[in-house]
């Protein structure tokens, strides 16, 4: 049960904190519970004379965010036809803005998620809503039904996480009804000198580290941040639901400067929230892991009553035939998995508008019904691939066919994402499966912005650069600090496959390192390359869901460490980058005065196996420290258990 505190008080104080024109009594001041992040606000006058909106973020005194604008643009050409406005009435929701009024508001939530990376999650934040007008209040005739009053409403929402700074923008449903065309946000986000930022053109792109100058395109959301203060910075974006995806942009003319992108142009009738805009900062970067389930807390609860279907799990992909399906669902049963995946081309070609996916091609030798009944008896359940191009057609019928089969899931494939209408499509497609009892995973672009709370039938989403593209173990220790900041992801985890670019152990402990709720293991693998090897049992019990989670340690694209518990079991995966190195792994989060039986799995030459992971058991507890030897590329996972 959720314990809620509401205290309809507020600590905010004025403060001179911005250089001259500041409009009087505009100044307010929101610092986080824990008085560690500070979001400062004014309107100042422009040389033009209007009113321009700036912001200001902190963190522990030291500048996070300088003085940069907040607004969104608006064009509406057909409703200011209709009424006689002028169109630059309402064009600038930025400037010329008319502070009405400020409310306050304080919370301290507790919430249980269905699964997550902590069975309990903290909701503590302080909110301010500041009141705008825009336009005049004198009064005109009625036309076509509407009132020709000149005036319009906007609130910047603004909330102050111990986790981070969220604000965003809210229109109040208007007496008129008022539909708004937003074509962009003036939202900027300006960093101190001699920022770097980790560069990602796209979801499933590599990352490079780049100063804020000279890109050739813009970056992906979330966008971590090297100050040289010292502190880390990733850039976020939550409850993007009915909206336009957004990307990080060089402003034009301010140096240093990075502008929120839309895709497109939204069109929206009040009330309407515009997403979240999320700045995280952290001393430590892997505090970025640990604070990211504020993108969790800016979306809505829960909307499905009934849970009860919705299991996450361990799962992996099988060739196109009922003779490979029946020997992975063998494999999933003697290995601790829960789920069997066929993946694109059982209905015929995926591109193709005319493939049929409420039918099996007549070429492939499959039986959903005998499928789904084998791997039932057995507590095994099946996924299959559908390509957006059939779901888009096809969802309506398809559903209640998948349903009849036994299936327990879809993986959405080659996604159109960026733009309203794909966005709510999406989102609703995801809707109609969780009123099938169907668990999804989305695959190809798109990155999470928090909608599994709202429908946890949404395990996971790829959006990542993962084992699809074989990326560098280099990658892979930036990948905790960048794409996982959003959410679950679905990397792939291979083992056997000779195309992989890191050893063994490093996928081992990828396992507890990378989230995702629908974990696939053996992505180019077959049960045919298991060989006895030892070291699989860490695959066999690693959980995918948890009750806690820990960053212990790490740099971005040098090495993380994370800890990970289920019950009173930890798993702990260390990683390093191409480079070798040793790492300190300190077992304080262990309950104090409690022996554990840690099993370790670590790449070792010597080893007479093809994988060349060496398994060692000892005894530790909460005071022992750990000095770990990695590999270049390497890795090492730990699977610490109480001693009995």
């Amino acid at each position: 049960m959720n314990r809620i505190l509401l205290i309809l008080s507020f600590f905010f104080v004025s403060s001179r904190l911005f250089s001259q024109g500041v409009v009087a009594g505009t100044e307010n001041v929101l610092t986080s519970p824990d008085g560690n992040y500070r979001f400062s606000f004014c309107q100042k006058k422009k040389e033009d004379s209007t009113k321009q909106m700036y912001y200001t973020v902190s963190f522990k005194g030291k500048e996070v965010i300088l003085e940069s604008e907040l607004g969104i643009l608006i064009e509406n050409r057909l409703f200011e036809s209709a009424l006689g406005i002028p169109n630059d009435t309402l064009k600038y929701w930025g400037d010329n803005l008319e502070l009405t009024g400020v409310d306050t508001l304080s919370a301290n939530t507790t919430w249980m998620p269905v699964y997550g990376e902590r069975s309990l999650m903290k909701d503590q934040y302080k909110q301010l809503v500041l009141k705008f007008r825009k336009g005049s209040e004198e009064a005109g005739e009625m036309s076509h039904g509407y009132d020709k009053r000149r005036y319009y409403y906007v609130n910047v929402e603004v909330r102050a996480y111990n986790e981070g700074i969220a604000f965003r923008y809210h229109f109040p449903e208007a007496v008129n009804g008022l539909f708004l065309h937003i074509t962009g946000e003036q939202s900027q986000f300006i960093l101190p000198e001699g920022t770097l930022a980790y560069h990602e053109s796209w979801a499933q792109g590599p990352v490079n580290l780049l100063p804020l100058k000279n890109w050739k395109d813009e970056a992906e959301r979330p966008l971590t941040l090297k100050l040289k203060n010292g502190l880390t910075v990733s850039l976020a974006e939550a409850n993007m639901i009915t909206y336009t995806r957004g990307k990080f942009a060089l402003n034009k003319t301010k140096i240093n400067a990075l502008q929120l992108s839309m895709y497109a142009s939204a069109d929206v009738i009040t009330p309407y929230n515009t997403p979240w805009r999320v700045i995280m900062a952290a001393e430590r970067p892997v505090d970025l892991i640990n604070n990211n389930h504020i993108i969790l807390n800016l979306n809505p609860e829960n909307k499905i009553k009934d849970v009860s279907w919705i299991k996450p799990g361990k799962v992996i992909r099988s060739g196109l035939s009922q003779a490979e399906a029946r020997d992975c669902i063998d494999f999933a049963e003697q290995r601790g998995l829960q789920y069997v995946h066929l993946d694109a081309g059982w209905y015929g070609p995926e591109m193709s508008m005319s493939s049929d996916a409420t039918k099996v091609r007549p070429d492939k030798d499959i039986d959903f019904p005998a499928l789904t009944k084998y791997a039932a008896e057995k507590g095994i359940g099946i996924f299959v691939y559908v390509n957006q191009r059939a779901l888009y057609q096809q969802l309506d019928s398809l559903l209640p066919v998948l349903k009849k089969w036994g299936i327990k899931g879809i993986k959405f494939g080659f996604v159109q994402i960026g733009n309203q209408q794909w966005s709510t499509w999406l989102h609703n497609a995801v809707k109609k499966c969780a009123d099938y009892g169907m668990l999804v995973d989305i695959h190809d672009e798109y990155r999470p912005t928090g909608f599994s709370r709202t429908y946890p039938n949404l395990l996971t989403q790829e959006g990542i650069r993962g084992n699809e593209e074989m990326p560098d173990a280099t990658h892979n220790t930036i990948l905790p600090f960048t794409r996982f900041i959003a959410g679950a992801g679905d990397y792939t985890i291979c083992y056997y496959n000779n195309r992989i670019k890191t050893t063994h152990a490093h996928q081992l402990a990828l396992a507890a390192i990378y989230y995702s709720p629908l974990q696939f293991l053996y992505w180019y693998d077959n049960p045919t390359m298991y060989n006895g090897e030892p070291e699989i049992e860490f695959f066999d019990n690693v959980k995918t869901v948890w009750d806690d989670t820990k960053a212990l340690d790490g740099a971005v694209g040098e090495f993380v460490t994370v800890a990970r518990r289920s019950g009173e079991d930890w798993f702990v995966g260390s990683i390093t980058n191409n480079e070798a190195r040793t790492v300190a792994v300190d077992l304080s989060f262990l309950p104090p005065g409690k022996k554990y039986e840690a099993k370790i799995y670590s790449d070792d030459d010597k080893i007479n196996t093809k994988t060349k992971v060496r398994v060692d058991k000892k005894v530790v507890t909460s005071g022992t420290k750990l000095n770990v030897e990695l590999k270049a590329s390497g890795g090492q996972a730990m699977w610490l258990s109480p001693v009995k």
